[in-house]
């Protein structure tokens, strides 16, 4: 009896021990999260503060971060320069659309969530063509409740506002508030779908195809680096208001259901926004069959860089070679814009047309990428005018040019375009111009003859 009480003593002792230190793990680990949940408030968009997250309903991470073994991935190359990791990659300079660095660029793989990219870009370009607004109402299906994966718990029946729906797919990549929005622009995701695909033509993206609008895995949903960097550029060029969402690291929204209203903390997907100077965007994607993807954005010094990472073995990966694209762009380039006032340019002669001469409007920005080593202060410009242009004319047709030069070399060219309509003159134009050129000559002699 004395032996079998010392053995139950002593286990009672070790359970203790192992107890306290499970509950320190547990303290710490909270400790933790509550100093991150305090380093940085809700965001609140011009709207009233929605208060401070809470601990029990943060949503960290948008798929499991199980990290792939390395000989399960795809390995870089040996003769890629940059050592990734990741399957397919590029990097792009916004502004100009100039790619700085490929890899396997052109294959097609599953985007994960990458995909809501061309989501959000519909969604921004319905609020521009006003068929919504950031104050609708938006009612959660049963199918967008349904969808699984990265999702902010929306229940049937639920309504949020299409800019809290905004803040839960770029922020937490949820696939039903991804769902919702379809349904709400499309109708159903079916046809918000064909949407997507047909945007995706429009830009070129010649290796995509959407099955779905979240990225959950599935048989002919697929896209390319250079694809998802085409759609980030539209996205983020277009509608720089995004970045609003996608950099703000922690978020609130509150649930709306039959039980009452309930706070639901957001935390983003892009660790970027927290540790990458100038960050803009954008989103992330991850999936068992798609591993871990990226696009990230960011401006320094006037430079707007995108890159694009996909089929990462793991989170870290995707982040630190993401970075390590950006870096090389904003180490190695810098871009020339340059734009002509209207003060400078001259007027063009007009043959056969109602106005003897026409107006010009000055042409878009120019922009030019450079690499390292080379002088923006060389870069001359002319403007080329044509000795006359025949008419009929059109407001916005071509009618002059400006060239760029580094040295000898051209560079780029710049269309100057009319800024009025010039119509063709007809035979009532020439008779009517006689008559009054006859009136005025038969005045001038008709003038009484003053006293000497």
């Amino acid at each position: 009896m004395k032996r079998s009480g010392i053995l139950i003593l002593i286990g009672c002792i070790v359970l203790t021990i192992l107890g306290g230190a499970g509950t320190s793990e547990r303290v710490e680990a909270r400790n933790e999260r509550n100093s991150l949940i305090q380093e940085k408030p809700p965001a609140t968009y011009g709207f009233a503060l929605l208060g401070e997250t809470t601990e029990a309903n943060i949503l960290t991470e948008e798929e499991p971060e199980k990290e792939v073994p390395a000989n399960e991935a795809t390995a870089a190359e040996s003769n890629d320069t940059m050592g990734l990791t990741a399957v397919s990659a590029i990097l792009i300079e916004g502004s100009t659309g100039e790619v700085l660095y490929a890899k396997k660029e052109d294959i097609e793989m599953p985007p994960a969530s990458i995909t809501k990219i061309m989501t959000l870009l519909l969604v921004f370009e319905a609020l521009e063509k006003g068929q919504i607004k950031l104050t609708d109402m938006v009612t959660v299906s049963e199918h967008a409740a349904g969808k699984g994966g990265s999702q902010v718990y929306l229940e049937p029946g639920e309504t949020q506002t299409v800019e809290d729906m905004i803040k839960c797919i770029s922020i937490a990549s949820a696939n039903d508030a991804a769902t919702a929005m379809a349904e709400h622009i499309g109708g159903s995701e079916e046809t918000f779908v064909a949407s997507m695909n047909e945007r995706a033509k429009q830009l070129g993206m010649e290796h995509t195809h959407f099955v779905n609008c979240t990225g959950l895995d599935a048989e002919g949903h697929y896209s390319s680096a250079k694809d998802v960097a085409l759609m980030s550029r539209e996205l983020i060029t277009r509608y720089p208001q995004i970045s609003e969402c996608s950099t703000t690291w922690m978020d609130t929204i509150i649930h709306k259901t039959r039980r009452g209203e309930s706070e639901f903390g957001l935390t983003n997907t892009n660790k970027l926004v927290r540790t990458y100077e100038g960050i803009t965007g954008l989103k992330t994607g991850s999936t068992s069959q798609a591993k871990f993807c990226l696009s990230a954005t960011a401006k320094r010094n006037d430079c707007d860089m995108i890159a694009v990472v996909m089929g990462c073995p793991s989170p870290k990966d995707r982040f630190e070679e993401a970075a390590k694209l950006l870096n090389y762009g904003f180490a190695n380039c810098k871009v020339f814009r340059h734009s002509l006032a209207a003060a400078e340019l001259s007027v063009v002669p007009v043959k056969n047309g109602v106005l003897d001469k026409v107006l010009l409007t000055p042409p878009e920005e120019f922009r030019h990428l450079f690499l390292k080593g080379e002088n923006l202060e060389d870069v001359t410009w002319e403007i080329e005018y044509p000795d006359s242009i025949e008419a009929p004319i059109a407001a916005g047709d071509q009618v002059a040019e400006v060239v760029y030069r580094l040295g000898d070399t051209e560079i780029g060219r710049m269309p100057i375009g009319a800024a009025e309509d010039v119509a063709r003159a007809g035979y009532l134009f020439y008779v009517k111009k006689l008559w009054k050129q006859l009136l005025m000559n038969s005045s001038k002699q008709a003038a009484p003859v003053g006293f000497h």
